[in-house]
């Protein structure tokens, strides 16, 4: 059953030098070939490797792309989130079903396929969107389920060439660029820019720009290159954070398929900046499909003198990229748990400090950044500081990214300058009757009609770029209670506040919308969240009661409606059953203008 297991386990071992930080290359490479690491592979590595069985099989099963078992040698992964589900994808879900003869969570007798929900794939614009082994299908509606399954059929008779299957291909999203995503991304001028400059000048350039990270989490990058540069130690890393998994972005996935080279100039940027001669591009695993191309722009720039040896000509600047592919792991786009995971680890957040640009990749001070980040770091040293903070606000410089689907006519990525409101940003999509705006994922802030005149900034509505817009058709707390699905499914489980909070702060809002809460229930679940939000290990846990809180702050009536009959809600005010909550949050509501 599991011939071949062993000698394919002991040559990809070797293939990546006997190092155990590769484990997850090797186990991928397992699982690509015979579609789920056996015992028998198990095994060999830990014997090649010298480290315990076990450390393999923790870090295999933590991963929802590595199987230990035989499953489908098809895998069909349908995006469920809630622009997918309003978008139809309940409908697109049974014609599988029908189509296979098998439930989602199923495999089919002949083991040919399994299909299975997933979290988001990154294509909310492009909606319903399903993975197929590593090909994408958008926009799907039902009828384009039987000729996919016909197609996958009859690409499992033929030999060597795999199935063209319809609605697989994933278009532009880029709606409207601005000065980030204007002019040439090809030209090495940023890079060129920075090789003219001592180090410390170019850090110097980035901290007068006042950047700050594009991830979500908005903080200053001239301080980390500066603390990343000073630190001790024998290496120093690059490493970009492309595990774009926060549902409802994918600004990211367009940088990273439309402007590579810009995003690589930043990294090398950095590393010239940092005194590193490594990089590493982390790479989620949903966006597989994109790492040929990824591969070929980084051979491309080995060979024009852009990576490698003595970069543009500046003796003494060696640097180099790699790439990482994930394997299916929201928590992975927190640093700490990115680094463990590239270092062949199950994803799970380390403790902090030390911080990662002390003590990061392989224990060497490492500065972790967005792919949107280093985009920002080709133009800011292409056109100076000055030229950067010409947009935006005093707090939040340049322009951002923003990811918009859902109930809008023109879903997609905007460039638009940090301070916008959130009614401009409706008025550019087109949806001139949201109901219910979900800023940043749903780790975000949810923002109701009266609030639409907040703005999009730090030191406003922070946001990764994800925007969910929802139309007055939308039922909000079954949309909330999706965001608390993904955020239980998600969890590492590392720690009780997390693993269990959310648990609870999902039972509670389910029993909220079927009507059997009283106002004891909604205190007990503010408290639920303060806990979850305090004393959780990372921001997953820290961020997952948002949704829940948020909309009971902004959307009071509807929690309200859905009380008890018998429950008694005169004099009962919302806002102070959050204020612990609020505080916890270190956030306070934003007073309407006028």
């Amino acid at each position: 059953m599991t011939e071949g297991h062993d000698e394919a386990a002991r040559q990809l071992v070797a293939q990546f030098g006997f190092d155990r930080s590769r484990l997850m290359d090797i186990v991928q490479g397992l699982q690509r070939r015979f579609g789920h690491v056996s015992d028998d592979a198990v095994r060999s590595i830990a014997s090649a490797l010298r480290i315990h069985a076990v450390e393999i099989e923790d870090m295999v099963s933590f991963y929802a792309f590595l199987d230990r078992k035989p499953r489908g040698r098809c895998r069909i992964r349908l995006s469920r989130t809630p622009v997918s589900m309003i978008k139809g994808m309940a409908a697109v879900a049974s014609a599988f079903e029908a189509a296979l003869g098998i439930s989602v969570g199923e495999t089919s007798s002949d083991g040919a396929f399994t299909l299975e929900w997933t979290s988001d794939i990154g294509m909310a614009d492009q909606e319903p969107a399903a993975l197929i082994d590593t090909t994408v299908l958008t926009a799907l509606v039902p009828d384009d389920v039987p000729h996919i399954v016909a197609a996958l059929r009859d690409g499992r008779r033929s030999a060597g060439v795999g199935p063209v299957l319809p609605k697989a291909g994933v278009r532009s999203s880029l709606v409207q660029p601005g000065p980030l995503l204007s002019g040439g991304h090809d030209n090495a001028a940023g890079l060129q820019a920075a090789l003219c400059r001592e180090p410390v000048k170019v850090i110097e350039q980035i901290t007068a720009s006042r950047l700050r990270g594009r991830g979500g989490a908005g903080f200053p990058t001239g301080l980390k290159w500066r603390l990343c540069r000073q630190a001790v130690g024998e290496e120093h890393y690059v490493v970009c954070n492309a595990d774009e998994g926060e549902p409802g972005t994918f600004k990211d996935r367009l940088l990273l398929s439309e402007f590579p080279d810009l995003v690589f100039d930043g990294m090398v940027i950095a590393g010239y900046a940092l005194g590193s001669r490594h990089g590493v591009l982390y790479l989620r695993g949903e966006y597989a499909y994109l790492l040929d191309d990824l591969q070929a722009v980084l051979a491309k720039r080995r060979q024009l003198g852009r990576l490698g040896v003595a970069i543009c000509g500046t003796i003494g600047f060696d640097f180099d990229i790699r790439i990482q592919l994930g394997a299916g792991a929201y928590i992975c786009g927190e640093e700490s748990a990115l680094l463990e995971s590239l270092e062949g680890k199950r994803g799970a957040p380390r403790d902090r400090p030390p911080f990662p640009t002390e003590r990061g990749y392989l224990g060497q001070p490492t500065a972790i950044d967005n792919v949107e980040t280093f985009a920002c770091v080709a133009r800011i040293m292409e056109h100076g500081a000055a030229w950067f903070t010409a947009s935006g606000t005093a707090e939040s410089t340049g322009t951002k990214l923003m990811s918009v689907a859902g109930d809008c006519k023109r879903p997609g990525v905007y460039e638009v300058p940090f301070g916008i409101t959130v009614n401009e940003l409706l008025d550019l999509v087109g949806a001139a009757d949201a109901e219910f705006v979900q800023v940043g994922g749903p780790s975000g802030q949810p923002v109701a009609p009266k609030d639409f005149g907040r703005r999009i900034a730090y030191e406003d509505l922070s946001t990764g770029g994800s925007t969910m817009v929802f139309g007055p058709q939308r039922d909000v707390l079954e949309i909330v209670l999706q965001f608390a699905d993904f955020f239980v499914d998600e969890s590492c489980g590392w720690c009780t506040p997390c693993r269990v909070g959310t648990t609870l702060l999902r039972t509670g809002l389910r029993k909220v919308i079927a009507g059997q809460a009283s106002l004891e229930d909604i205190a007990t679940m503010e408290a639920v969240a303060g806990t979850v939000t305090r004393m959780s290990r990372c921001g997953l846990g820290q961020s997952a009661p948002n949704p829940i809180l948020g909309t009971m702050r902004s959307f009071p009536h509807l929690y309200e409606a859905k009380l008890r009959a018998d429950a008694d809600i005169s004099g009962f005010d919302l806002d102070k059953a959050l204020g612990e909550a609020i505080k916890v949050q270190g956030r306070q509501p934003v007073p309407e203008e006028g």
